[in-house]
């Protein structure tokens, strides 16, 4: 096959977007994907329930910035706008009376004061929380079950710079789906993971399990996960700038732990949000039969579910029914059907959920930004500024660096 003008490597969102970007412009364009389907952490699969779920992101957010939104309408999918607020909240086993639920909201809304008018040099979202008992309930949004990360590893400044991703829809048809529509006319090398790129000489030369391409220039759209275990190497080794940067990127985890419950709704409404505070951070959050579904779709972050997925699906799923008849009696496990438990800890093209910056190292997304000797660019959701962590986001960060490749290409003799 012949070289073409740039390699672009992974075939995610942003991978997808980048090459289709370049493609328009009439510029050649080889894309290599490691794994054995296109989407990346965008995947909907029907195998286990019968009915299409999404392991990978589920949640169109910002619709009115995302550009797969307007896809899905045009498409006429089913869409459902999801507002997130609470709709019950559980300590342990106790529900919470009308008064401490609504405290919560009115928590919720003094956290994010307290992020805006922030201006101390410690930079962890747990210290704003030592400021109220309160805050923590309203926190667990905002650390686990949001940035995939506990309070204490979340940087003020890195949460600050996101953006208010309201309006929020889920698709019935999968987001995953979506995405693979989009990507449907991109051509992709499947199970073709990169050993090497070597960026020594003129251009760059892309080694993959299939033989080596060289290109004027390679879109790299891996995660930092993949990247801080070092599966692809740079030969020669990455700027410190650049290296520093992916480090303190780290991955967070978001894990799904759907169960299907047979011929009962406890007075559970569709996607009513149901949380469950309970000690050492081991919350769990429901969202409760999303479009009339069966599925209560467990949720845990951050450390927990670090802890949870490498303890194996039977455990998670165990964790969460256990949970459930906490709240809804020992009758409920006769009702227990067909389960889940999505394992992007497990997955090594991956090896995590999300980036989000330590503290203290919010820069670290500008500085993984920038290009490498013109010849090697980065993208994907760990660079999609105020959409950091969401696969429009991540859409938008690959037309950004195809863009930029695009004019350095023109500027090339």
């Amino acid at each position: 096959m012949s070289d073409p003008d740039v390699v672009v490597v992974g075939a995610g969102a942003a991978g997808l977007a980048a090459a289709k970007t370049l493609m328009a412009a009439g510029h050649s364009v080889r894309v290599v994907e490691a794994m054995g389907r296109i989407g990346g952490r965008a995947w909907t699969t029907s195998d286990r329930f019968g009915l299409p779920f999404d392991i990978g992101c589920a949640w169109l957010h910002a619709a009115d910035r995302n550009p797969f939104f307007p896809e899905a309408q045009a498409a006429g999918w089913t869409l459902f706008h999801h507002d997130m607020g609470l709709d019950h909240l559980w300590y342990r086993d106790r529900k919470a009376d009308a008064a401490e639920l609504a405290a919560i909201g009115e928590a919720d809304a003094q956290l994010q004061r307290l992020i805006e008018a922030h201006d101390s040099t410690d930079d962890r979202l747990s210290s704003l929380l030592e400021k109220g008992h309160a805050l923590r309930a309203a926190a667990t949004f905002s650390g686990p079950m949001d940035f995939g990360q506990d309070d204490d590893e979340i940087s003020i400044a890195d949460y600050r710079a996101a953006a208010d991703l309201d309006p929020n829809y889920f698709t019935k048809e999968g987001f995953g789906t979506l995405v693979a529509q989009f990507g449907a006319d991109v051509p992709v090398e499947l199970n073709t993971p990169v050993r090497e790129i070597d960026w020594s000489g003129k251009g760059a030369q892309v080694e993959t399990a299939r033989g080596t391409i060289r290109a004027e220039a390679v879109i790299v759209t891996v995660s930092t996960g993949v990247l801080a275990f070092e599966d692809i190497r740079f030969r020669p080794h990455l700027p410190d700038t650049h290296l520093e940067a992916i480090f303190d990127l780290p991955m967070g985890l978001l894990t799904k732990i759907p169960v299907e419950i047979r011929g009962e709704r406890f007075g559970l409404a569709p996607f009513d949000d149901l949380l469950i505070e309970r000690h050492a951070r081991h919350d769990v959050f429901f969202l409760c039969f999303p479009f009339d579904t069966d599925l209560m779709v467990g949720f845990v972050g951050g450390d927990f579910a670090w802890e949870i997925e490498a303890a194996g699906e039977d455990a998670a799923v165990d964790f969460v029914t256990d949970r459930l008849v906490d709240l809804f009696g020992s009758d409920l496990r006769a009702k227990v059907g067909r389960s889940l438990m999505t394992n992007w800890a497990g997955e090594r093209r991956t090896r995590g959920a999300y980036a989000a910056a330590r503290p203290g190292k919010a820069a670290a997304r500008a500085a993984l930004a920038q290009p490498v000797a013109d010849r090697i660019w980065f993208a994907g959701e760990a660079l999609a500024g105020s959409l950091a962590q969401t696969a429009g986001g991540a859409r938008l960060s690959g037309e950004a660096a195809a863009r930029a490749v695009m004019a350095r290409l023109k500027a090339i003799p």
